[in-house]
């Protein structure tokens, strides 16, 4: 029935008169064919408004489910060739220059002698966007913003937004990121293999992954870093640490479940049965903030634990601050601010919105 269509409100008069078996006026089957009418008006009205709410989150999944424009890749091989099936895919596209394939996606762009572009079998490459993949083989560069890594391989999937950067026949992936500010030191990482995120400046590192700063050197299995916020959140089944190496040659050694590290001002925030090393000083805690330009390191904890071997001194507190510089451990007041606080060390995706 169309929406403008009226229901009748009387019983329906011929040219010939009332045909035989219409209601009269009065009769009681007059208020119940009315009240059929009503009664299918009010379900046609309901089917229509559930098949209009089934549209909407029917809608909503479908435009999620098509990736953004961002994550469309380009692919210029100008000076070099393109071949293969131009069409359906795949078409290879290849340059004698190291670097002269240039891909360009969101806010990263990719370098390399060859690279390959398909599409989901019996599609067309040009109606197949966001469900395509390219694969960059023969020595490949990222950069991206003060970032550049170099690898093997690089595979990345529209559908995704993510591009896997690794290694081959031993050989691992090198990161460095320039210092945003002049006199502040390159952050290297060195990783098995890079995923970079292209809706963000996120990379994840993994696989023995190795974090040089400054005189700061990390171990981990993952390291997920964010490249403007100059943070990196180190963590693994086998324990991540930090090394911090003195002018003298003199360790620190920090080892926690997680550690996040502020790479611009050489600062860390460890969780999880940590445990400070400093020669004949051992501290351990819930938790640690250090800074490395004050040299000191706070240890919480319920409590916090800190031994002098060399002093024969033993803390059971619950805050510690063991002076790195001059090498000894004193209990904190636990009402004293702290100069650090864990919102400093939290991702994007971790803060409220």
């Amino acid at each position: 029935m169309s929406p403008r269509q009226q229901l009748p409100t009387t019983a329906p008069v011929h040219p010939g008169g009332p045909r035989l078996g219409d209601p009269r006026p009065g009769d009681p089957r007059l208020g119940g064919a009315r009240r059929g009418a009503s009664r299918r008006a009010a379900a046609l009205r309901v089917g229509m408004l559930a098949l209009a709410l089934a549209w909407i989150p029917l809608a909503a999944a479908q435009e999620e489910a098509e990736p953004p424009a961002r994550r469309l890749i380009t692919i210029d091989s100008s000076g070099g060739t393109q071949s293969g099936n131009l069409r359906f895919g795949p078409i290879v596209y290849q340059h004698p220059e190291p670097d002269g394939v240039v891909a360009t996606v969101s806010n990263l762009t990719i370098r390399g002698p060859r690279a390959e572009l398909t599409a989901p079998e019996g599609e067309l490459i040009a109606q197949a966007q966001g469900r395509r993949e390219a694969v960059f083989d023969g020595g490949v560069t990222v950069t991206r913003g003060r970032l550049t890594a170099v690898g093997a391989t690089l595979r990345y999937a529209e559908a995704t937004g993510l591009g896997v950067l690794a290694g081959s026949d031993g050989a691992r992936v090198e990161v460095r990121i320039a210092p945003a500010q002049e006199g502040e030191p390159e952050v290297v990482i060195d990783a098995e293999r890079v995923t970079f995120d292209v809706d963000t400046d996120t990379s994840v590192s993994e696989g023995e992954v190795r974090l040089l700063n400054g005189d700061q050197a990390a171990r981990a299995e993952r390291l997920e870093y964010e490249e403007d916020a100059n943070l990196g959140v180190l963590s693994g089944s086998d324990r991540p640490q930090v090394v911090r190496t003195a002018d003298d040659g003199g360790e620190l050694r920090i080892v926690a479940d997680e550690i996040r590290v502020l790479t611009d001002i050489s600062a860390l925030y460890a969780v999880g049965d940590v445990r400070v090393e400093d020669g004949d000083i051992t501290s351990e805690g819930d938790e640690v903030f250090y800074d490395d330009e004050e040299e000191v390191a706070e240890v919480i904890g319920d409590p916090a634990i800190a031994v002098d071997e060399g002093a024969g001194v033993r803390l059971e507190t619950a805050r510690v601050r063991q002076d790195v510089r001059f090498r000894f451990v004193e209990a904190m007041d636990a009402s004293l601010p702290t100069p650090y606080t864990v919102e400093q060390f939290l991702l994007v995706r971790e803060k409220a919105p």
